[in-house]
């Protein structure tokens, strides 16, 4: 995170919500909004022990599209928001295993932070059990929901790890790299840069 006064994973603001938070909830697309509440959900499940239905429960109920502690949460398409909290869950295993061969040597996923690990692992759901989403637009997406949360390197990171997932599992959608590239480095910036929304 980026400070004690801006928003938190739970979407709620220590003391105010950048201005930047609220506009976007405005504008962001309800596909780029379930995006945001996965990845919510993710670190709500973490902390507390909640469940998949409690957690789908819950977010629908009082946090899509509803204005908490004075931030307004974008809306966002159901049906994908709830595969994607679902799937995410359900093939956490694999992509985990994913996840850990796309990071640094001597960093496991475990040792990453909570928020990171969830837009990390939502990133790589989506490139490899949702074929019907291009990755480098997913790729995008993630990284933009980095930004969110982070202001510095994270966003870097999460480009660099979910390039190196998606040329794994989807090596036809991806470009070669650029001057041998980085693998296995894990370092901000060592993808390529984040893709166009498509």
């Amino acid at each position: 995170m980026t400070g004690t006064t801006e928003t938190r994973p739970d979407g709620t603001a220590q003391d105010s919500a950048p201005e930047g938070i609220q506009e976007t909830a405005r504008t962001i697309s309800p596909r780029s909004g379930a995006r945001l509440a996965v990845v919510q959900a993710l670190y709500e499940m973490d902390i507390s022990g909640k469940g998949v239905l409690d957690a789908l429960a819950e977010f629908e109920a009082f946090w899509i599209g509803q204005e908490v502690d004075g931030i307004l949460h974008p809306k966002a398409e159901t049906a994908f928001f709830r595969d994607l909290l679902r799937g995410t869950v359900e093939e956490q295993r694999a992509i985990d295993q994913k996840l850990d061969q796309a990071l640094a040597q001597g960093w496991p996923l475990r040792r990453i932070e909570i928020v990171l690990r969830a837009i990390m692992r939502a990133g790589a759901y989506e490139l490899m059990f949702r074929p019907d989403v291009p990755a480098p637009a997913a790729i995008s997406e993630y990284v933009d929901v980095a930004h969110s949360f982070y202001t510095a390197d994270e966003p870097g990171l999460v480009n660099a790890v979910l390039d190196r997932v998606a040329r794994e599992v989807r090596p036809g959608e991806m470009s070669a790299p650029k001057g041998g590239g980085n693998k296995g480095s894990g370092k901000p910036g060592s993808g390529k840069p984040p893709a166009k929304k498509a």
